[in-house]
């Protein structure tokens, strides 16, 4: 089944964070570009926007986005949100999925289809283990979710190689270039769509000591961990001066080639 509008809704992670492009909108180009970018190369009339922004939670995105994105009578719609909920010191989950779940089903009712997303499984990451649990329960939700209404399925949880920490950018929170293009492979896998795009085999990673661990860990504190404390503190969001990168349908420039 071809696609000829997609929408694409969520935070930082669909807004294509960690993948800088000096050349793209909001300077960044992520996993969302590149599937549409292959769907554009399969089909002349494809249209693609791209609503997410930074920093969102996910009553954010839903109140912000889900109206607008439904507007545009998209038959194909991507959508992840929550993570950022997870982060917080205190949050329902179960509140979380239900207004989640609402919004699923609104997207469904449109005969649009959606793609969804468990979140990583950070077991190899001191500060992201914490939260595994958390993580874990809002994963069974998503799951439970798609199957009800027939949404496909990106399983991050069980993509074992983004538990690698070269598939992330330095502040740990987003994905690099190489990880954001393992995302596209899986989406366009899901969608059964084929296309050049290869996963990246890194070989053996580094052994560092105790010691080299440890100054790694600090540096990441002071430029990433700090930085993000004080805007929480402040109420600020990284995406509280930014617009969608496209927030309109528009065609989409041939497809690059894969990276």
């Amino acid at each position: 089944m071809e696609s000829k509008r997609l929408v694409s809704l969520g935070d930082s992670f669909t807004e294509g964070v960690g993948d800088d492009d000096p050349a793209a909108p909001n300077g960044v180009r992520g996993w969302a570009d590149r599937v549409a970018e292959q769907l554009a190369a399969r089909e002349p009339d494809f249209r693609y926007a791209n609503l997410a922004i930074r920093g969102k939670l996910m009553g954010q995105v839903l109140a912000e986005q889900l109206e607008p994105a439904l507007a545009m009578a998209p038959d194909l719609v991507t959508l992840y949100a929550g993570g950022n909920d997870l982060m917080r010191p205190k949050v329902d989950i179960d509140a979380l999925m239900a207004d989640y779940e609402v919004a699923v089903e609104k997207i469904r009712a449109t005969g649009a289809r959606l793609v969804l997303f468990t979140g990583v499984d950070g077991v190899e990451d001191a500060l992201f283990r914490k939260m595994r649990g958390r993580v874990a329960i809002y994963n069974e939700f998503v799951r439970a979710i798609a199957v009800r209404h027939g949404a496909l399925l990106v399983d991050m949880w069980a993509m074992r190689q983004l538990r690698d920490r070269r598939f992330w950018a330095p502040d740990r929170l987003h994905l690099n270039a190489l990880g954001h293009a393992e995302i596209a492979i899986a989406v366009l896998t899901a969608l059964g769509v084929d296309h050049p795009l290869t996963a990246t085999e890194l070989g053996p990673r580094d052994v560092l000591s105790p010691a080299q661990r440890r100054a790694e860990n600090l540096r990441w504190a002071q430029e990433h961990a700090l930085p993000w404390v004080r805007r929480r503190l402040r109420g600020e969001s990284s995406g509280d001066t930014l617009a969608p990168k496209r927030p309109a349908l528009e065609p989409v420039s041939s497809a690059p080639l894969p990276r």
